[in-house]
C-alpha cells in the first residue's frame, strides 16, 4: 500500500506551489544580491549594530523562556479542559496573532506605562517598566506567546489522552502524568512552538518601538536598528537584514533537526 509520501498529487498543485515559493524566496535572494560584500564586516561591526544584535538575542531568549513558562500551562488548560467561555478565552489568548503589533505596544503602554492601569501603582514602588529592557522582553513575549500556545495546543489535541488515562488509572498523579507521559508525547510540538516564539520575538518591531522606544544598548533591537539604518546607511541596513535572516534560518534548521531526532 502506498504511503503518504508516495501518493500522487494533482498536476495543478505544482504551479501555485512554485509561485508561492518564489514569492517567499525571491525577496531573500534580493537581499543577498544587494549586500556590499566588500564592506560587509565593517557594516555589521559598528557599536550600534553589535549592541542591537546582542540585545535581540538576549531579549528573544528570555522572551522564549517566558513563552514556554506561561504557554505550556495555557495550552494544557485550553486543550484538556472544557468550561463555559472556553472559546472566548481562546480567542482572547490568540488575539495578538491578528492585532497589529503597534496596537499591542499601545495596550502594554496603557497598562504598564507611567500613567497606565498598573504602571502608576508600580511607579509608587519605584518600578518603571516602559522604555526599558524589561519593556522589550514584555513586548516580545506579548506577540510571541500565542505562537507557543497554538502550536502546543494542536500537539496536545493530536496526541489525545489515552496514555494519560492509562497512567492515571495505574495511580500516577497529575504532575507525574504530565512530566512522564504528556510532556514526552508533545515534545516536538513544544520545540516547534518555542522556535516560532523565538523567531517572532527576534523579528518584533511595532510593539517594541511603541512600548520600549529605541535607546541604543537598552531597547534598540536589531529590527529597530535596521529601520534606522535604512534612512541613513542603506548598505548597513541590508547587511544587518541578512544577519537577521541567517540567524532565523539557523534557528529553524536546528529546531527541525531536534524535532526529527525525537
Amino acid at each position: 500500500m502506498a504511503n503518504a509520501r508516495t501518493l500522487g498529487l494533482p498536476r495543478w498543485v505544482y504551479a501555485p506551489a512554485v509561485v508561492g515559493a518564489a514569492f517567499v524566496l525571491l525577496p531573500l535572494v534580493a537581499i543577498f544580491a544587494n549586500v556590499d560584500w566588500a564592506e560587509f564586516t565593517t557594516l555589521i561591526s559598528s557599536d550600534a549594530s553589535k549592541d542591537a544584535f546582542l540585545l535581540s538575542l538576549r531579549t528573544s531568549s528570555i522572551s522564549t523562556g517566558l513563552c514556554v513558562l506561561f504557554g505550556v500551562p495555557m495550552a494544557l488548560v485550553l486543550a484538556r479542559r472544557d468550561f463555559p467561555g472556553l472559546g472566548v478565552l481562546r480567542s482572547l489568548v490568540l488575539l495578538p496573532l491578528v492585532l497589529p503589533p503597534v496596537v499591542g505596544g499601545l495596550a502594554l503602554l496603557y497598562t504598564f506605562g507611567r500613567r497606565g492601569l498598573l504602571g502608576s501603582t508600580l511607579e509608587t514602588f519605584g518600578i518603571e517598566i516602559a522604555f526599558s529592557t524589561i519593556a522589550v522582553v514584555m513586548a516580545q513575549t506579548f506577540v510571541a506567546l500565542p505562537f507557543m500556545v497554538v502550536s502546543l495546543e494542536g500537539a496536545l489535541r493530536t496526541a489525545g489522552q489515552r496514555y494519560e488515562v492509562v497512567a492515571a488509572s495505574l495511580g500516577a498523579g497529575p504532575t507525574t502524568v504530565f512530566r512522564r507521559i504528556t510532556l514526552p508525547l508533545v515534545l516536538p510540538g513544544l520545540i516547534s512552538g518555542a522556535v516560532l516564539a523565538f523567531a517572532r520575538a527576534l523579528g518584533e518591531f511595532g510593539a517594541t518601538i511603541t512600548f520600549a522606544g529605541s535607546l541604543q544598548g537598552r531597547t534598540r533591537t536589531l529590527p529597530l536598528e535596521i529601520y534606522l539604518q535604512r534612512e541613513t546607511d542603506p548598505d548597513a541596513a541590508v547587511a544587518l537584514a541578512l544577519v537577521l535572516v541567517i540567524v532565523a534560518v539557523l534557528v529553524i534548521g536546528l529546531a527541525r533537526q531536534s524535532s526529527s531526532a525525537l
